[in-house]
């Protein structure tokens, strides 16, 4: 079960091929070579990356 880095829900929903959305605080995540990465939608659509507000270790992911 994946958790969000950001606020740690559980509440997760899968949108695509390893690509989760968080309800909790709104957020996409990926997850790539065990690590998850976090990114904000933006208003036009695009995403932007929100990795570097989190710890390294706070961002593995294990199954």
């Amino acid at each position: 079960m994946i958790k969000c880095p950001n606020c740690s829900s559980k509440d997760i929903g899968k949108i695509g091929v390893n690509q989760y959305y968080c309800w909790g605080c709104f957020i996409e995540l990926s997850v790539s070579k065990g690590m998850i990465n976090t990114h904000q939608v933006e208003e036009d659509g695009s995403l932007s990356s929100l990795d570097d507000l989190f710890e390294e270790e706070d961002r593995r992911y294990s199954m």
